[in-house]
C-alpha cells in the first residue's frame, strides 16, 4: 500500500506541476506566435456594384422625348449624335464635357494665335501673344 500512496502522490505533484509548466509555456507561445505570425494578405475586395433597382424606361427610349423640356440638354445630344438613352449610357460625364468643349477650346485658341499675328492679345493674355511671335 506504501507504493500506491507513493506513486498517487507523485501523481498529483506530477498534475499540479504540469498546469503551472502549461501556463508559463502557454504565454511564452503567445509571445512567440505573435512574433512569428505573418500578416495576412489582403484580397482585393470587390466593390459591390451599386444598383437603382428596375429601370423606369427603355434603352430604346429617344433621347429627345425624355428631355422634351431641356433645350440644352437636346443640343449637346445633337452634337454628340447620341439618339437613345443606350448610345448616351456609352458615355461618362468627363468624355461629354471633352468632346462638348474642345471646339470651344480649339476656336479661342485660334482667336489668340490670330490676334497674336496682327500683333493684339486678349486681356492679360500678352504673354501667350509675344511667345507666339517668337516661335513663328
Amino acid at each position: 500500500m506504501a507504493k500506491k500512496k507513493e506513486s498517487a502522490k507523485k501523481k498529483k505533484s506530477a498534475v499540479a506541476a504540469k498546469p503551472a509548466k502549461k501556463a508559463s509555456k502557454g504565454k511564452a507561445n503567445f509571445k512567440k506566435s505573435s512574433a512569428t505570425k505573418k500578416p495576412a494578405a489582403r484580397k482585393a475586395v470587390k466593390e459591390p456594384e451599386v444598383s437603382l433597382g428596375r429601370p423606369l424606361i427603355t434603352q430604346e427610349e429617344k433621347l429627345y422625348m425624355l428631355f422634351q423640356h431641356d433645350y440644352h440638354a437636346r443640343q449637346i445630344f445633337e452634337f454628340l449624335r447620341v439618339n437613345t438613352l443606350k448610345e448616351l449610357e456609352e458615355l461618362s460625364p468627363q468624355q461629354i464635357v471633352r468632346r462638348v468643349s474642345k471646339p470651344v477650346f480649339d476656336t479661342v485658341d485660334r482667336i489668340r494665335q490670330t490676334l497674336a499675328e496682327m500683333k493684339r492679345s486678349l486681356r492679360d493674355d500678352e504673354a501667350y501673344a509675344k511667345e507666339y511671335r517668337d516661335s513663328h
